[in-house]
Parts: C-alpha cells; structure tokens; sequence
C-alpha cells in the first residue's frame, strides 16, 4: 500500500510559479532540519531578499531560470519549493536545480516527480544543455532524488553554500537534450 500511495503522490505533483504569497512557504522551507546541508536557517533579512530574487527570477522570460511552489491536489498549501537558475560551472553556463520539500510531505516520490517537472521547464526554455544539481555528499535524500529523476553523478565537488562556506557536494548532471529526444 506505501508504494501505491507514493506513486499516487508523485503522479499528481505540480510545479506552480512562484508567487508574492509564497514568503511563508519559504519561512517554513528555512527550519533547521531542512536547511541542515546548507549552513543553517538563513535570517529574516536574507530570506526577504531570496524571496524578491525568485519573484524577479519567475518573472524574468529571458530563459535565466524559474522558481516554483510544489502543490498536490487537494493539499491547500504548497508542500515545497523547487527551482532552475544559470549558474557558470567549469567554463560554462548550465542550468542548476535545488529543491525543498516540508517535512510532513517528504519519503512520497513527490521532490523526484517535481524535479523531474522542472527538468521539463528547464528543457522547454532550450537555452542550456545541462541541468546541474549540487546536493551534500551527506545528503543522502537529496543525492536519492538526483538519482530517481535520471541524473548522472559525475562526482565529488567543492562549491561555496552560503558563500564563504565551503560544502563538499555530488555533481550531478542532466542532459536536457538526450531527455528530449528520449
């Protein structure tokens, strides 16, 4: 029976744009157990400032990326956040995705079925090759939804979350042309 509703769960998941309600579903993406792997919850004065950034960035049609709210049928609130944005990566410019699902929605396929989503939405913009996602080597939820949604681990990495913070990440990598003709 778990199987069963985990597939229902992810079978029904919707990437919804980012909207100006959506500052309280980011407040409760920023608790401790969901930001462990990326230094911590982050004040009120950077959340505002990630907030107007991902109003712009869904407002942007120039292809730099989008931000999205996860919602379910018939689940009032959204049950997470999820996003593409450019990011410069070895020489090139690439797509990179990240993604929060609240706790009480979390073991239900629903992080890989929105990924999955936003590797469609990032496709649909046609603009860079690959989508790039940079989850915690100790992440292992995270480094499971990667492999779920059908990127290809390329390895260890060190990248700067927040900046001035070294974390040791998976790279992992989609390509968006191979999924499209597939």
């Amino acid at each position: 029976m778990a199987a069963m509703e985990q597939g229902a769960a992810s079978s029904s998941v919707r990437i919804e744009p980012w909207a100006p309600g959506d500052l309280e579903l980011l407040r409760r993406a920023n608790a401790p157990e969901l930001m462990a792997h990326l230094g911590g919850p982050e004040p009120e004065g950077k959340l505002l400032g990630r907030h107007a950034r991902y109003l712009a960035l869904s407002a942007d049609r120039t292809g730099r990326g989008r931000m999205f709210r996860i919602a379910l049928p018939g689940v009032a609130e959204a049950v997470g956040t999820i996003g593409f944005w450019e990011h410069h990566w070895r020489g090139r410019e690439v797509y990179e995705t990240g993604w929060t699902v609240l706790p009480e929605f979390q073991g239900r396929g629903i992080a890989s079925a929105a990924t999955r989503a936003v590797a469609g939405a990032a496709r649909a913009e046609g603009k860079h090759r690959y989508l790039h996602a940079f989850p915690s080597v100790a992440n292992g939820p995270s480094n499971g939804v990667c492999r779920k949604a059908g990127f290809t681990l390329l390895g260890e990495c060190e990248i700067e979350y927040p900046p001035g913070h070294p974390l040791l990440t998976n790279d992992w990598r989609l390509d968006l042309r191979a999924e499209a003709a597939a």
